[in-house]
């Protein structure tokens, strides 16, 4: 939570946030530590109450009208300072006149579409909070506070599994399967490696999940690859004829949905790198992108009916009925 201009006497704070919000979700913040925070998902309500305090009683205090915002930024790390508004409502709380002591005062932003993930990356973060201002002639009275936002969907109904042949002419061809091409994050990553010929000496054999992020448009953009796992399938050489099982679990990683052209600001992207080394030390890599969802199976009771299709956000019409039906059996 951030202050700035606090005034002499005059304490404000968000507190009391209603009952829909027994949840938190841990996020990490850009020095890396992690905090709690309320955790949202599109098109719930946001609602909750701002308490001003006036410490010195006697003391009265002028302002020019009172109001709380929710808004929804994008910051690029090399553009600080230059914020992109994706969400911005506002709603007055008291008109110019003047506290002759505390007061709290409720606030509802109903159903707020809250389209993007909450996300702190290496170059960018996205971010939604709440801020509440007493302004003034001199200098206003800001509060902030964050929340964090996740985005749900459901399964997708097309998950084809994904099939490659990699190989070096009569040295090497290997052929490769994931048992599908989109995974939620608490999934398990099933595969085969089928070795049809291996005339090198090959001493290692990885699985990597990496991580790119893609931030700005034209001349400047910037690539981060981030190795999120690394997961040894084989160490020593193979044979031909040799099948090599995959089971790995994702829920132990941190990782975010896949998030594509956030905004036309940012992309977030996840790619299973396969890779070879032979006793050289040369080495061999396949490169696959994934696509990461997290999971919908929750539609809370705060949701309107539009908020729980929103929800659904996978191709797939068919489950955004289900949603709907849900949330009515829910309203009634």
């Amino acid at each position: 939570q951030k202050d700035s201009s606090p005034a002499q006497g005059v304490g404000m704070s968000f507190f009391s946030f209603g009952q829909i919000l027994t949840f938190k979700a841990e996020h990490k913040t850009e020095d890396g530590k992690k905090d709690k925070y309320f955790l949202f998902y599109d098109g719930e309500t946001v609602s909750g109450k701002v308490n001003v305090t006036l410490k010195n009683p006697g003391k009265r205090l002028e302002h020019q009208g009172i109001k709380v915002e929710f808004i929804g930024q994008i910051e690029l790390y090399y553009d600080r300072g230059n914020h992109h508004e994706f969400v911005s409502l506002v709603k007055d709380l008291a008109r110019p006149g003047e506290m002759a002591q505390s007061q709290t005062f409720d606030f509802e932003f109903t159903h707020v579409e809250k389209p993007y993930e909450s996300y702190t990356g290496q170059n960018v973060k996205l971010r939604y909070f709440l801020r509440a201002t007493i302004s003034r002639r001199m200098n206003d009275i800001c509060k902030e506070m964050d929340i964090v936002v996740h985005t749900l969907s459901t399964y997708p109904e097309l998950n084809t599994s994904i099939k490659m042949e990699v190989g070096i002419e009569d040295c090497l061809h290997i052929e490769f399967e994931y048992n599908k091409s989109k995974y939620h994050l608490k999934d398990v990553i099933v595969g085969k490696i089928y070795f049809l010929l291996v005339r090198i000496k090959i001493k290692h054999m990885e699985i990597d999940i990496i991580k790119r992020e893609t931030t700005g448009t034209g001349p400047n953009v910037y690539h981060e690859n981030d190795t999120i796992a690394k997961y040894e399938i084989m160490d020593g050489a193979p044979v031909r004829g040799e099948s090599i099982p995959i089971r790995l679990f994702l829920a132990g990683y941190e990782m975010t949905p896949t998030m594509r052209d956030v905004n036309k600001k940012f992309s977030v992207r996840y790619y299973l790198n396969l890779v070879l080394i032979d006793e050289e030390e040369r080495r061999y890599f396949k490169q696959q992108e994934i696509t990461l969802w997290r999971k919908g199976d929750i539609v809370r009771k705060s949701m309107s009916h539009q908020a729980a299709i929103a929800s659904q956000r996978f191709e797939g019409s068919a489950s955004a009925e289900k949603a709907l039906s849900q949330a009515k059996e829910d309203d009634n």
